[in-house]
């Protein structure tokens, strides 16, 4: 059983950074296609980027330009740098598996974008 611990969340400024961090607790994470998650308040859980396990990302296009994911696979750590954050980026952040195990979930970190 895999667990995934996301952090590096809080309370930011409109337009200023945050970087996400998300560990996972076996090895073989490596193999496996990754993804940051995200839900608002009142909202539904939404994919804000991907990355395959050679390292190609892709985007949601809300985040595009913005966002930028990475991962470490000796580290087992999957990464969102976080620039130009907007109010509504406001979230739980999560990272799980691409596309998502449902066992995998876990508490996820809560970023705050508000002046």
């Amino acid at each position: 059983q895999v667990q995934l611990v996301e952090s590096g969340g809080g309370l930011v400024q409109p337009g200023g950074s945050l970087r996400l961090s998300c560990a996972a607790s076996r090895s073989r994470f490596s193999i496996y296609a990754m993804g940051w998650y995200r839900q608002a308040p009142g909202k539904q859980r939404e994919l804000v980027a991907t990355i395959t396990s050679g390292g190609s990302t892709n985007y949601a296009d809300s985040v595009k330009g913005r966002f930028t994911i990475s991962r470490d696979n000796v580290k087992n750590m999957v990464y969102l740098q976080m620039n130009s954050l907007k109010p509504e980026d406001t979230a739980v952040y999560y990272c799980n598996r691409d596309p998502p195990v449902i066992e995998y979930w876990g508490k996820g970190t809560l970023v705050t974008v508000s002046s």
